[in-house]
């Protein structure tokens, strides 16, 4: 096998968070701010959350931006950054991380809860993870 030819997969989603090391305060939402003004400009898929950023699309682009937003980051002043990353592929079908979401919130409504969550829901967690 020549692995110089191995492609990347043709699209990915994507769940990184930045961590600024050394920073003058405990804050990063002057960074965090900086990096959804970049997802926004980029044209992909993305969504912020309390601990990160999911993004979507092809693979080189979403690898290209988490690096983009790592010099961005640093640009701003912050001298080292730990990045956590999770990246996940399907082959067998197409699927974007917005659907995941809505399925899980159907089921959940599906059960009487609301999609936000609450005391019945944590229950329902609770019961699914216990061994069989």
């Amino acid at each position: 096998m020549d692995y110089a030819t191995l492609p990347t997969p043709p699209t990915c989603v994507a769940d990184f968070c930045l961590n600024p090391i050394g920073t003058a305060t405990a804050s990063i939402a002057n960074e965090v701010a900086a990096v959804q003004c970049l997802m926004k400009a980029s044209g992909l898929s993305y969504s912020m959350h309390s601990t990160g950023t999911t993004v979507e699309g092809p693979w080189e682009s979403v690898t290209r931006l988490i690096g983009q937003a790592q010099t961005l980051v640093h640009r701003n002043g912050v001298v080292r950054i730990q990045t956590d990353m999770r990246i996940g592929t399907r082959t067998d079908k197409e699927e974007h991380f917005a659907e995941k979401v809505t399925k899980v919130e159907s089921i959940l409504t599906g059960r009487g809860h609301d999609a936000g969550g609450g005391d019945e829901a944590e229950e329902d967690t609770v019961k699914l993870q216990r061994p069989v």
